[in-house]
């Protein structure tokens, strides 16, 4: 009887299991692949610039506190300091180059110190969420409030920083309010861009006000793209113009990224081929079936 189904061949084996292999490695890599970045940036950014300002404090402690020094065995001794003057050409008796020679030879000891130990490296990134928490507890004061609402007019009175600052300040309110959150965890679906045609999106908040005055009780929708749900539109539809979609917010993203291939488990049709077994119908397994068949 005759089959439609292609030969196996070597090729098409390693074609097929390369293809398997890169779905299993690829999301993990691609996971661990941001993750590596994003603390390389906030390393580099963040915490390295602390970790400069603490040497920096540390070197001018010294300055003050001499016998700080002397415990972290960070005075030069006489020999040491005339070997310093030499290699910079100096004469011996002027205070003042001498202290710039123990200075700049305390600053190299303690960066090939702090090189030396990697771990020392996270202290920067510590500072940075303890010195967040400690600005979050003084705002949440009368006092600290007040000195943040004038920076803010500070800041909004320098022409090109206030429209960048606006921005950005919207952008923070709409991810990190606590007190009126975004409703992004809320999945629905309208009929976008005309009658007839199902969308996906997130329902993001209420509509303007002159729109309401027009459409009544309205919602704004964002509507992702694919296959980057980052990008994609934001449009105001009447509340009674929308389902609401019993999938989590991963779900819809995933719905998406992969052009309507993932489709949410709870939202499959009775009936509707599922991604892994229509893999299956194109070649059988033939490690399931114990060898090749005629």
């Amino acid at each position: 009887m005759a089959t439609d189904k292609k030969p196996r061949t070597p090729s098409r084996h390693f074609k097929r299991f390369f293809v398997r292999g890169l779905a299993v490695v690829l999301p993990s890599a691609l996971t661990l692949w941001l993750l590596v970045k994003a603390y390389q940036w906030v390393d580099g950014a963040i915490a390295q610039p602390i970790n400069r300002g603490i040497q920096w404090c540390i070197i001018r402690l010294m300055e003050v506190w001499p016998g700080l020094a002397k415990f972290a065995d960070l005075e030069p001794g006489q020999d040491k300091l005339q070997s310093l003057r030499r290699e910079a050409g100096l004469v011996p008796g002027n205070s003042s180059s001498d202290a710039a020679l123990v200075n700049t030879w305390r600053e190299a000891h303690v960066q090939a110190w702090w090189d030396d130990h990697w771990y020392i490296h996270i202290i920067g990134l510590i500072v940075a969420i303890i010195a967040v928490f400690i600005a979050g507890r003084l705002v949440g004061g009368f006092i600290g409030r007040l000195v943040y609402r004038y920076l803010e007019r500070l800041i909004s009175s320098i022409p090109v920083v206030k429209k960048i600052y606006s921005w950005v300040k919207q952008v923070v309110d709409f991810l990190f309010s606590q007190d009126q959150g975004p409703q992004f965890s809320r999945v629905v679906a309208a009929e976008y861009p005309r009658r007839g045609i199902w969308s996906v999106g997130f329902q993001t908040g209420t509509s303007m006000q002159t729109i309401a005055g027009k459409a009544g009780d309205a919602v704004t929708v964002f509507i992702p793209s694919s296959p980057t749900p980052f990008t994609g539109y934001t449009i105001t539809v009447p509340q009674a113009d929308i389902i609401e979609l019993p999938i989590s917010v991963e779900e819809a993203i995933g719905f998406a990224v992969s052009g309507g291939v993932l489709c949410p488990p709870s939202e499959r049709q009775p009936g509707a081929p599922v991604l892994e077994e229509r893999s299956g119908e194109d070649e059988t397994d033939p490690t399931t079936t114990g060898g090749d068949t005629p």
